[in-house]
């Protein structure tokens, strides 16, 4: 193959190969090839608080919930403060 032939024969693959691969896999890609419930519903995503009252609704939650996680921290503090024993000083050094 050579010159004229060599071209018209790469147009060729070049055209019908991406055309021969929709024929084959078809036109329902996202059907045969989607994962069911890949990307999460609109209620499950998180929403950008547009207005004033949202934002310090969503400041007043995430404040509250950070008291809450210093509190849980603290509790636990004092479980593992009790349920360690006291050092003993009876005066002995040795």
């Amino acid at each position: 193959m050579g010159g004229l032939n060599l071209e018209v024969f790469k147009f060729g693959m070049y055209v019908m190969f991406p055309i021969g691969i929709m024929y084959y896999f078809g036109t329902n890609l996202d059907n045969r090839f989607s994962v069911h419930d890949f990307w999460p519903r609109p209620e499950e995503c998180n929403k950008v608080p547009r207005d004033r009252d949202e934002v310090k609704a969503e400041y007043e939650r995430i404040v509250a919930r950070q008291r809450f996680r210093q509190a849980q921290m603290l509790e636990e503090e004092r479980q593992r403060a009790r349920l360690q024993p006291a050092p003993s000083s009876n005066g002995n050094d040795s």
